[in-house]
């Protein structure tokens, strides 16, 4: 970035420090920071500036978020615990500088995943100290994690839950918000949905599955869903209330299961081996 808009978005950064949070006659020259820790200069015109000038940053959430398929927010696609980073793609502002929407699109930066972020959400973002860096695991690190990996997604089990659609964030998931999650608590990220963590395993036969694989199921042409394997022909995962148990629970690999496993059998995929984390593909 050039000098001049650096020198542009700083100002930007400064006044809406003082605009937020002093009276100009009550500010100490000498206190002045120009990206205050604790004090969140993200508001639609800072986003605007960042955008006109070319510079692309990254906002750390400050509490659990929800983000959607669409800007008409009606259908939730996934969620972002606090602590996430994102980026944000595109302002709901036409050239007028009318508001179009009431939602911004973003990018997780930990899995590159895109939504909608209602604009009401704006003041739980902050500026991130630091661009988000992908931690690197090897295959064994990552075989030497996948117990806590398993013990989670019981802990998830225990705790009262439902299926929700785009649930990352507990005591309520969907099947690949779990399988994300119970690595995520590791530190391993894998990708969002289950055709995209399907993609992203070591494909494994089904008869050299070991604990900690996923397993998946769909039809022929895509993974709609995806399992933790356990041991002994069982696995976990939250399944849905039309086929499924509403919530997470424990289903078998088998056609003499009860009716929830037998179903979900029948529509097996294959396996896959978790052996590398996640690298972000896009700058932006």
């Amino acid at each position: 970035m050039g000098l001049l808009q650096n020198v542009l978005l700083r100002l930007l950064i400064l006044a809406e420090f003082v605009t937020r949070c002093k009276p100009l006659g009550s500010i100490d020259p000498s206190s002045l920071t120009l990206i205050p820790c604790h004090s969140s200069v993200v508001t639609l015109s800072f986003l605007k500036t960042a955008i006109d000038v070319g510079q692309s940053l990254e906002y750390q959430c400050q509490a659990n978020l929800n983000l959607y398929d669409s800007p008409a927010l009606e259908s939730l696609a996934t969620q972002a615990v606090a602590g996430r980073q994102l980026r944000v793609l595109s302002l709901p502002i036409d050239n007028s500088g009318r508001l179009t929407a009431n939602a911004l699109q973003v990018r997780l930066c930990e899995d590159d995943y895109p939504g909608w972020l209602p604009l009401e959400d704006l003041d739980l973002l902050d500026l991130a100290e630091t661009p988000y860096r992908a931690i690197g695991f090897s295959a064994a690190e990552i075989s030497a994690c996948l117990p806590k990996v398993i013990a989670f997604a019981h802990a998830a089990m225990a705790q009262p839950n439902i299926y929700l659609w785009g649930g990352t964030v507990g005591p309520n998931y969907d099947c690949s918000g779990l399988m994300q999650t119970a690595f995520a608590s590791v530190g391993i990220w894998i990708p969002r949905d289950a055709y995209q963590q399907e993609a992203f395993a070591q494909p494994v036969a089904i008869e050299a599955t070991q604990p900690g694989d996923l397993i998946f199921f769909g039809t022929s042409q895509r993974a709609t869903h995806v399992g933790l394997y356990l041991d002994d022909g069982f696995y976990i995962h939250s399944s849905g209330r039309d086929q499924g148990r509403n919530g997470v629970g424990v289903d078998v690999l088998s056609e003499v299961g009860d009716k929830v496993s037998q179903t979900y059998y029948r529509q097996l995929r294959g396996a896959g081996r978790i052996v590398t984390s996640y690298q972000p593909q896009r700058s932006r």
